[in-house]
């Protein structure tokens, strides 16, 4: 039933803009260059999925985080364990939840070459210039942290002119955000090029704390300020310096005992980042026929993650004590360091080679206590006092080649390599001491050929890959440690233009198998105490996923941009079983069926602009520890406005009418005496209204 009220819904939407479709189109969709690719390449010729939102698509599309873009992206989902998305999943492929130990994430997560893989909370869109997709192993260029593909994130680049703007948002749920951006030459005739840009959101969460008499115990505080400075350094030298601090300091209650908006906690806990990174790139032009490039960043984040583990407080449980609270907080250290060669050989044979470091510190304290006795049913009491602190340092080494040879007028074949080493060393207060070593190996064999003036297609074969790791605490015997994982992927697309440059049209079909996948399962110890779940990550034998997914954009006529894109996943456990479970055969978690997008905007000479969004997901399961799913559902945003030339403003609703829905799911045991196994639902956000004021400067 829910997929025919979206396709109402995506039909509606498409009807009532080709209706109103009368003029002849003069303009044409502007050519795209993905920068995520070690080459920079135009998206038509790069032979691999990939979709690319521009600052236009960001800034009306979004309001202040990357979380609100997830659902125009097909085949990307993500899990709410958390206040903002910071676990993403690509083809069904990615973390759920916090992890323990070794850092070790699925998802490439970049923001202006600075690594926050696995901690992409600082993700903010103002003054964004660009995000880029890249779906599928990314073996070659990214390695380890890019099993399943790698998210992008570019901020607006300093310009030739000197640019200033200013944006400022209201809107219900207490929320307000202002943001001011600037640059342009450093003096009149400089090669030397500077933006600069600090943005805060306010809001309240869209939660209402009864006991405490609180909205904003899961309120959003989100400060981002960033920094560039580009210097064309005579004829052959370029430099790029980025800079980026972000105080993310998010509350986190989002979990009721009724799967409401109202919660009950005593002790709201926090999903906090305050992040400071810098990048710096220097490119060196060779003869006209090569460059070297070389790229040094860092980033230092302090994370905090607690939360309220019986979601309750001394009256809600009475005549029971049950108070549990989980406390963990973070300190992460990144520095990296990149060189790679590129040039142009004979035949028009392009060629890269390189060199990678990265070295990674995180320390880890984490305090669980609790109390919960019971002096009515069982005559039963318990006491939790837990301290835990671990260290973790890991050595990544790798060597990477790609080569793009002519095999005709009209192909190329590519062929990609990476080895890659990681040493670590663990410590932790129970006394475990670890220090494994593994060597990984990925690449790409990838064919692609012009099949007309404005059409291409590819077919490729790569292999991903992701280290292996170990467990902590107590664990099932034998579960200490888990093998690396390796990803094949097959995938054969296709880019056209038709309409003269007005439509775009790209789609990707693909099968990928995973060997000794690794999931991350749980079970709880003791079933009167919330923050007693063990975790441990195990090697499945296999796994399976067949998908497509394709994206569309067209003008159809000057005042009119439409644009749809699907993703279909059928992604499964081929072979899994333990003795704790057995799931061969039953679909992965947080990879749902299908998800669509559909929509348009007008935009008239006058100044008069209006955009509708539709987007819709399958329902998925929540996790491999039970079989519990969610509900598939309908979003509608919708915007109008008026532009002038030094400013706009625009009236705007984000789940316009009010959907709910699920983000991520538990299913235990959390309600005294009897703790009856219980699925909880964190909702996702509910309808919001605002305006949007930008004053060019």
């Amino acid at each position: 039933m829910s997929s025919i009220v979206f396709q109402s819904r995506g039909i509606a939407v498409a009807a009532l803009v080709l209706a109103i479709c009368s003029a002849e189109a003069q303009e044409v969709l502007e050519e795209i260059v993905v920068t995520a690719d070690f080459r920079e390449r135009r998206a038509f010729e790069l032979p691999a999925s990939v979709t690319v939102l521009d600052q236009d698509t960001i800034e009306g599309a979004a309001v202040q985080h990357f979380e609100e873009l997830i659902y125009a992206i097909p085949n990307l989902n993500w899990s709410g364990d958390g206040n903002r998305a910071r676990y993403l999943q690509i083809r069904g492929v990615g973390e759920l939840e916090q992890y323990e130990g070794a850092p070790n994430p699925s998802v490439g997560f970049i923001i202006d070459d600075i690594d926050f893989s696995g901690i992409g909370t600082a993700a903010t869109l103002f003054d964004l210039q660009q995000i880029e997709v890249l779906r599928g192993p990314q073996g070659s260029r990214y390695g380890a942290n890019a099993l399943a593909g790698l998210i992008y994130l570019r901020s607006v680049d300093p310009t030739d002119e000197w640019s200033a703007k200013m944006r400022i948002t209201a809107a219900d749920d207490s929320t307000f955000a202002g943001g001011v951006a600037f640059g342009g030459p450093v003096a009149a005739g400089s090669t030397m090029k500077y933006r600069v840009s600090a943005h805060h959101h306010d809001s309240d969460g869209f939660r209402d704390n009864a006991f405490l008499g609180r909205s904003d115990t899961n309120g959003r505080r989100e400060t981002t300020a960033r920094a560039k400075l580009h210097w064309h350094a005579g004829d052959d030298w370029t430099l790029r310096l980025n800079g980026m601090y972000a105080d993310i300091d998010d509350g986190y209650d989002a979990f009721a005992i009724d799967n409401s908006m109202t919660v009950l906690s005593d002790k709201p806990g926090k999903d906090a980042q305050e992040s400071t990174g810098l990048a710096f790139t220097a490119t060196r032009d060779i003869a006209d026929a090569a460059s070297f490039t070389s790229v040094t960043s860092y980033a230092a984040s302090d994370i905090d993650f607690s939360f309220d583990a019986d979601w309750g407080n001394d009256v809600s449980w009475a005549p029971f004590t049950y108070d549990y609270v989980s406390i963990n907080a973070r300190e992460r250290q990144t520095l990296s360091q990149d060189f790679r060669l590129a040039a142009t050989g004979q035949g028009g044979r392009e060629w890269l080679v390189g060199m990678y470091a990265l070295r990674l510190e995180e320390d880890l304290a984490t305090v669980n206590r609790g109390n919960y006795v019971d002096p009515v049913v069982y005559d039963f009491s318990d006491t939790l006092d837990l301290v835990f602190d671990s260290r973790f340092d890991s050595l990544n080494v790798a060597a990477y080649a790609q080569i793009e040879l002519p095999v005709s007028d009209a192909g190329d074949l590519t062929l990609g390599l990476r080895i890659e080493n990681r040493s670590t060393d663990y410590t932790d207060s129970d006394g475990l001491a670890l220090a494994p070593d593994e060597t990984m190996v990925g690449g790409e064999i990838a064919y692609r050929r012009d099949l007309g003036e404005r059409s291409t297609g590819y077919l490729s074969v790569s292999r991903g890959y992701k280290a292996g790791g170990f467990n902590l605490g107590l664990v099932p015997a034998g579960r200490r440690e888990f093998d690396q994982e390796v990803l094949w992927n097959i995938e054969a697309g296709a880019k056209t233009l038709f309409a003269d440059d007005r439509l775009a049209v790209n789609a990707a079909l693909f099968y990928s198998e995973r060997r000794d996948q690794q999931v991350r399962t749980s079970f709880q110890l003791n079933p009167n105490d919330p923050a007693s779940f063990v975790f441990f990550t195990d090697n499945a034998a296999k796994g399976r996923t067949i998908g497509f997914e394709a994206d569309a954009r067209w003008i159809p006529a000057d005042p009119f941009e439409l644009y749809a894109s699907i993703g279909l996943l059928d992604a499964e456990f081929a072979r899994f079983a333990t003795p704790e479970v057995d799931l061969s055969g039953r679909d992965q978690a947080h990879a749902p069926g299908y998800s669509a997008a559909i929509g348009g905007s007008y935009r008239h000479p006058q100044g008069f602009f209006a955009r509708l969004d539709v987007m819709a997901r399958d329902e998925f399961f929540f996790d491999v520890s039970h079989d519990q799913r969610s509900q598939s559902y309908e979003l509608v945003n919708a915007r109008i406005g008026f532009e002038s030339e030094r400013w706009a403003a625009q009236l705007w609703a984000r789940n316009l009418l009010d959907e709910h829905y699920a983000v991520r799911g538990f299913f235990f045991g959390n309600q005294p005496p009897d703790f009856p196994s219980t699925l909880y639902i964190r909702q996702g956000d509910p309808r919001q209204i605002g305006v949007t004021l930008d004053i060019k400067l």
